[in-house]
């Protein structure tokens, strides 16, 4: 008898928010990267293979994309209100931009792999997941 695996199996929302904290996204104790963005092959505390995960570019335009957005704004209100210098807001923006990336950039990472964890992506289901060699 074969049991259907459904989402209810893995909580996406979950999974994103361990991932977010850099947490494993199945036991949420182990530490999912060994250095600033390298992912652990394995968990650490539970042992779940972490090396399936693809997340290529993708985190990288979502920081462009979250950190141009809050910048654009803030830039605006900053320029119409106080009025400063073009080079102190071209130094104090460049390098609020510049942290804020450092900053998103293994939190939005964490999360996606997390969600393609939890959606069974890439290898992540098992060996029910990969594809017949007939």
């Amino acid at each position: 008898m074969m049991i259907e695996k459904t989402d209810q199996d893995r909580p996406t929302a979950q999974a994103m928010r361990r991932g977010a904290m850099l947490r494993c996204p199945a036991c949420g104790q182990g530490r999912m990267f060994t250095g600033y963005l390298k992912v652990n092959d394995t968990c650490p505390e539970c042992g779940e293979a972490l090396h399936h995960q693809r997340a290529d570019d993708g985190p990288a335009y979502l920081t462009i994309l979250l950190v141009s957005h809050l910048g654009a704004p803030l830039l605006l209100w900053v320029f119409l209100t106080y009025q400063p210098s073009p080079v102190s807001m071209l130094i104090g923006f460049s390098v609020g931009a510049v942290v804020l990336s450092l900053l998103f950039l293994p939190i939005i990472k964490g999360a996606m792999i997390g969600a393609q964890w939890a959606r069974r992506m890439h290898g992540f289901g098992g060996s029910d997941a990969e594809p017949s060699s007939s």
